[in-house]
């Protein structure tokens, strides 16, 4: 049997799991959180709604230009959902036409349905603050979602789902951290919503790791191999191809991701610490009936985080902030 039929197989013998997998990992729309609860209510009657945009706006003048940048990358990276869900669903085993489609497909559209919320919410939030340049922003969400992204993971589940699995901790780690330096800053408010959303990436992160959980048992040569390349290829981050407008695919992600570390929110440490988490959540070490390929993968893999941690220590970040178009000028207004 081909790989690519075995890897249709394991697909169609989980997918009876989906529903439950749902129930667990994904939260009814009548109960989950909006974004009108973390923005003012602009239907009152009163001064409410215009006084808490003007604190809104006060408490922002607090924040730093980097941080910033930060957020609107965040915000941007979110907003590309329409290119994720688009490649999910091209997924093999994902069949989103008959009968209204399959479990995988259901997944994917509910995935997507939560994620949904995550941009809605920054994206009023940053339009509300007066920090930041939106028609620029605009202009590099479009891009972003014109120019899609190449993941290295093609259709096959196996590497999506390792794929998916360190994303989702990776965009938690970075809400998390945008959260509590917020919360330092006193802004109560996007703490709070940059909080909420990291536990759902968390929440999404488990879904993802235990969808490979349960690969392993029934195809745990190959899963190991999907886990190997993937590591070794390293993990694109969704963002890969930012650009601002006027400028080449690709050409704005080197200075954010510099940004990013340079204030901590997420580093290259983070990136082994996340490879760590998954080796171990999926105790690769312990994991039967591999192959020789399959072993060698295996070794690769236990071996890889601490070789990374001593490339991450000598990574030199530039000091100076660079100057980008979505937040003008680099100062406090």
């Amino acid at each position: 049997m081909s790989l690519k039929n075995k890897r249709l197989e394991v697909m169609q013998f989980l997918e009876k799991d989906v529903d439950a997998l749902m129930e667990k990992y994904l939260i009814p729309v009548d109960t989950i959180w909006q974004p009108t609860d973390f923005l003012p209510d602009s239907e009152g009657t009163d001064d409410t709604f215009f006084e808490q945009v003007r604190e809104i706006r006060e408490l922002a003048k607090e924040l730093p230009y980097d941080f910033w940048v930060v957020l609107v990358g965040d915000m941007i990276t979110e907003e590309a959902l329409p290119t994720y869900e688009s490649w999910l669903m091209d997924v093999e085993g994902v069949n989103q036409v008959d009968g209204g489609g399959n479990g995988w497909s259901k997944w994917v559209k509910q995935w997507t349905a939560e994620e949904n919320r995550h941009g809605d919410v920054l994206n009023k939030y940053l339009y509300l603050s007066g920090r930041v340049n939106m028609k620029e922003i605009e202009r590099t969400t479009q891009h972003l979602i014109a120019d899609g992204f190449d993941i290295g993971t093609d259709r096959d589940p196996y590497k999506n789902f390792v794929y998916t699995s360190f994303q989702e901790l990776a965009t938690y780690v970075s809400h998390n951290r945008v959260a509590k330096i917020a919360r330092k800053k006193g802004n109560k408010r996007l703490a709070k919503m940059c909080q909420i959303i990291s536990g759902d990436e968390m929440r999404h992160h488990h879904a993802y790791s235990d969808f490979v959980e349960r690969i392993f048992k029934v195809d745990p040569s190959q899963m190991m191999m999907a886990f190997h390349y993937m590591m070794k290829q390293k993990i694109t981050m969704p963002a890969h191809f930012l650009r601002e407008s006027g400028g080449k695919i690709g050409t704005a992600f080197e200075e954010f991701s510099n940004t990013a570390q340079r204030i901590g929110v997420y580093t290259s440490t983070d990136y082994v610490d996340i490879l760590q988490k998954l080796i171990d959540r999926w105790e690769i070490d312990k994991i039967t009936g591999l192959n020789d390929e399959a072993e060698k993968a295996r070794d690769y893999l236990m071996k890889l985080p601490s070789r990374m941690y001593r490339l991450a220590d000598r990574m030199k970040i530039p000091e100076n902030s660079f100057q980008f178009k979505w937040v003008e000028p680099a100062v406090n207004k």
